[in-house]
């Protein structure tokens, strides 16, 4: 079972997507062309492959797990591509943590 909220991890982007519930993922991304290496990230660093089924996006559960430190390199190349924080001071103790801070 997905554990929201999520990250959509894009592949050769440094930019994620922030996404609080299924429905936005749906409305988020509903128009997204993916590659086989995109994948969303659970709080609780679970992975998924989005693949569209029956004309809907779909989450496929995927045997791949990140650790809060592989989460939070991600949320630090996300942050150094918006040039907005000092890198030094992105530290999380979850991975949900991590991903909470999209949020704002």
């Amino acid at each position: 079972m997905i554990s929201w909220p999520c990250m959509l991890k894009l592949d050769g982007d440094g930019e994620l997507i922030y996404l609080n519930s299924l429905r936005d993922f749906n409305l988020e991304c509903c128009e997204f062309i993916f590659s086989d290496d995109d994948y969303v990230i659970d709080s609780l660093g679970h992975c998924y492959l989005i693949e569209y089924i029956s004309d809907a996006l779909g989450l496929i559960t995927v045997n791949r797990m990140l650790s809060t430190y592989e989460v939070s390199n991600l949320i630090r190349a996300h942050e150094f591509n918006k040039a907005s924080l000092c890198l030094t001071k992105i530290h999380f103790l979850t991975v949900s943590e991590a991903i909470k801070s999209l949020s704002n």
